[in-house]
């Protein structure tokens, strides 16, 4: 017998240059039943990036008109750009028994915890400032000023990390993705995720079977 599960919510934060979306990619390869909620963003499409895979690309009128409807889970502005999750895309991933990870700031993450204190949030962290920038600056997307003002901007997100349920030290990325992936088994084992685990074994036990 197929047992039915609702799936869990993961928020996962972290400065830019953590490697956070490499680490989230690593996992999903590794784990099918997770998913990745696209976020809607105002942000200027970089190249290489798909409307609908990387992000929900809209206006800033049209994103104000969906946050003005309800339509976002959570959202934050974050160098001067909109981003948000959809509720109605994360409902239906849920419902449909998968896990789903949201990779947003500890603005949104600290909303979706007060929405859903149920919810896992992880933040993953660089070993020092010092190789966060050195990474920022080898990827080669971003002139100095812009590296500067993301560092500053991690010193406020990683202000925030204890904030999260699990801290994950990117150090070594073999290391940090077998942290992620025991974070989220041991988050399905959790009781309260096996619901359905336990009404039918309440069944058996009553049936006598």
């Amino acid at each position: 017998m197929k047992i039915a599960k609702k799936g869990q919510l993961i928020t996962i934060s972290a400065p830019s240059g953590a490697g956070k979306t490499s680490l989230v990619r690593a996992l999903i390869d590794a784990q099918p039943n997770i998913r990745v909620s696209v976020s809607h963003t105002t942000r200027t499409m970089r190249p290489g990036e798909q409307d609908g895979v990387n992000y929900h690309f809209v206006t800033r009128p049209d994103f104000e008109a969906k946050r003005a409807h309800g339509d976002f889970f959570e959202w934050a502005e974050v160098f001067g750009n909109l981003y948000g999750t959809a509720q109605s895309e994360v409902e239906a991933l849920l419902t449909e028994g998968f896990d789903v990870i949201l990779e947003i700031d500890w603005q949104g993450a600290r909303q979706v915890k007060a929405a859903l204190p149920e919810s896992c949030a992880i933040f993953i962290v660089p070993p020092s400032l010092e190789e966060l920038r050195r990474r920022l600056m080898d990827r080669g997307q971003d002139e100095t000023a812009v590296i500067n003002a993301r560092m500053a901007e991690a010193k406020t997100e990683l202000a925030h990390c204890s904030e999260g349920d699990y801290l994950v030290l990117n150090e070594d990325f073999d290391q940090a993705l077998n942290d992620l992936k025991a974070i989220v088994r041991t988050r399905q084992l959790r009781r309260d995720a096996q619901s359905a685990t336990l009404e039918m074994i309440a069944a058996q036990i009553a049936d006598g079977a």
